[in-house]
């Protein structure tokens, strides 16, 4: 069992807090909050924030809510206030809500920074709130957006697979990890192709967490993610700008493995395999080239239009393999194409699955939890673009499709399991401006949704 977030405090530790109000644009304020916010012309317009002074100390915090409080404001509570202990006065689920969000923004990467000592903003648990239940969802965003924070020269396949184990047997569950040129023997070609011209300490390699597998008479799940530790493009090489945020493309792998360790951490009565992909497309005189044509493990051939298509050709093999277990759901996670933030920015990933129902179910969980997906279309006539002549496929869509992210994800259906239902969510797993509660640098993206997603379908 994890233990309590050291920055949720229970209500009756007896610790004197100071109020954080919530004034919508228009409330009437009373006393010292009425004179201070008109001195200082506070409005409640949404995140609009005003520390109302009391003696030598703080009497209270008012937090402008705009006309509905959004609990994504509460992520900025953490760098905007003084250290100190803090309640929120809300309603309950608001209050819950609000309490998630700020332990959220509270996340800092300081692998390599030092910072000045502060005293920590710490917020009293609201009522009716989880924490043990809190502080897992907490830990497992926090660890996708640490191992894609961290650089690739830290991060590398042999890190990620440690990661993997060091989970597995925290959880009681077996792992397997097939590395090398063991992926020709055990049938990973792909992989193997795209990771096979990096130095050998950062050999390719596939990774498989089996937990509970043994219990049949539970549903299993499947998740994947692509783990390209850094994406030099290959030998088509991307340009400076391109490549310098690179480290982040084995996000799809670090979500995967974070969600996966979430489940197991809370024990849902499931089966759960996770399976990732972790390789360096780097370049060397081994390193696949345009015009090659792959195998793959599930027999298709792949004709290599361009080496930085390469997450496709990776989750190829990692979608097989997790159709070999019969799942009655897949998830996969990829950090796949930039086409998807030309489509949706930044902050909202598209969602591809052709299953009604699971749609609907991941679209209302992210906004019943603020971690939302965009539904985008696998449409039928644009696979054509993935046709070629010398091969059952190829992995750069002709031009004239022109949507990258819908033709990189009607790639991923031709491998996605047979049974039960799939959904790929093409993530980006970074925030490209800083402001507070969301640091520039890696993020949690869908792993909320997804969670909800299993609790709500699996009982737990």
């Amino acid at each position: 069992m994890l233990a309590s977030h050291p920055l949720l405090v229970a209500a009756n530790t007896g610790e004197q807090a100071v109020p954080i109000r919530l004034s919508a644009p228009g409330a009437v304020l009373d006393g010292a909050a009425k004179s201070w916010g008109e001195r200082h012309g506070f409005t409640g317009k949404a995140g609009e924030l005003l520390i109302v002074p009391e003696g030598d100390g703080i009497g209270q915090v008012l937090l402008g809510s705009g006309a509905a409080f959004d609990p994504v404001l509460a992520r900025g509570l953490s760098a905007r206030l003084p250290g100190g202990l803090y309640r929120l006065e809300a309603e309950p689920e608001t209050a819950r809500a609000a309490a998630l969000a700020f332990l959220l923004g509270a996340y800092v990467f300081d692998r390599y920074k030092a910072r000045p000592d502060r005293p920590p903003v710490r917020l009293v648990a609201p009522e009716g709130l989880d924490l043990e239940e809190t502080t897992r969802i907490v830990a497992a965003c926090a660890l996708a957006r640490e191992m894609v924070d961290t650089p690739a020269a830290d991060m590398g396949p042999l890190q990620i697979e440690t990661i993997a184990r060091e989970i597995a047997e925290s959880a009681g569950a077996a792992i397997t990890v097939t590395e090398g040129e063991a992926l020709l023997d055990e049938n990973y070609p792909a992989v193997h192709a795209v990771g096979r011209a990096a130095a050998p300490h950062r050999a390719p390699r596939l990774i498989e967490i089996g937990w509970k597998l043994d219990q049949t008479d539970l549903p299993l799940v499947a998740l994947v993610g692509k783990g390209v530790v850094f994406d030099t493009g290959g030998l088509d090489l991307k340009p400076a700008a391109g490549m310098r945020n690179m480290k982040k493309d084995m996000g799809g792998a670090a979500h995967a493995l974070a969600l996966g360790r979430l489940v197991m951490q809370a024990d849902l009565p499931v089966r759960l395999a996770v399976i990732l992909a972790a390789v360096e497309n780097a370049v060397s005189g081994d390193a696949f080239r345009p015009g090659d044509i792959l195998n793959s493990r599930k027999g298709l051939t792949i004709e290599i239009g361009n080496t930085d298509a390469e997450g496709r050709l990776i989750l190829a093999d990692a979608l097989t393999r997790a159709g070999e277990h019969s799942p009655d759901l897949t998830l996969d996670f990829a950090t796949l194409t930039g086409a998807a933030r030309i489509a949706l920015g930044p902050e909202l990933p598209p969602l591809y699955t052709d299953d009604e129902a699971l749609a609907a179910d991941l679209l209302a969980a992210g906004r019943a939890v603020g971690d939302p997906l965009w539904r985008m279309p696998l449409w039928p006539s644009y696979r054509a673009a993935l046709d070629t002549e010398i091969a059952d496929i190829k992995n750069d869509a002709s031009a004239w499709a022109q949507a990258g992210s819908v033709t990189a994800a009607l790639f991923l259906q031709r491998f996605a399991p047979a049974s039960g239902a799939w959904a790929h969510m093409d993530i980006f797993a970074w925030n490209p401006r800083a402001r507070p509660g969301f640091p520039e640098g890696g993020e949690a993206q869908a792993i909320r949704a997804c969670y909800a997603v299993l609790k709500a379908r699996y009982g737990g």
